[in-house]
């Protein structure tokens, strides 16, 4: 049977700040994020089983995706931990702000990369990430896939 790539499209609005960049995004902002998450499989071949036809079930992807990802990241605001953007973070938790610290720079590039290897870690064995494409603003986006990662 033949393998079937399908996309699920989410959206989540975060803020971040680029510690030592030499542009403006050095200042806290936020970018209202898109997130492409392509899966590859077979369908299900088996008649009689509830899914038949299907690579997998686009709720049960949109679940590992929200659970994972957007309901971790929606209108919060991410810090890499290893920066003096940590005494922000803490001013910005102690007054009740949703704010999350990372081990990496806060790009677009290093959100993709974090990202697949939560989805990866989430997908049934017989389905594998095949990309995600994270567009940041209209005109700028970071894609991963899992042929340049092998």
């Amino acid at each position: 049977m033949s393998k079937i790539r399908i996309t699920k499209q989410f959206s989540f609005e975060t803020g971040h700040a680029l510690y030592g960049y030499d542009g403006k995004c050095k200042n806290v902002h936020g970018h209202s994020y898109r997130l492409d998450v392509t899966v590859i499989g077979q369908p299900i071949s088996d008649s009689t089983h509830v899914k038949f036809g299907m690579v997998i079930d686009f709720s049960d992807l949109k679940k590992i995706v929200k659970e994972e990802i957007v309901d971790v990241f929606d209108h919060a605001t991410v810090f890499n931990k290893n920066t003096p953007h940590v005494e922000l973070a803490k001013e910005l938790k102690d007054r009740g702000h949703n704010v999350l610290l990372v081990n990496y720079q806060p790009t677009s590039e290093m959100m993709v990369v974090d990202f697949a290897d939560k989805i990866k870690q989430r997908l049934p064995s017989n389905i594998k990430l095949y990309s995600l494409k994270l567009q940041e603003t209209a005109t700028s986006y970071a894609e991963w896939y899992a042929s340049d990662n092998t």
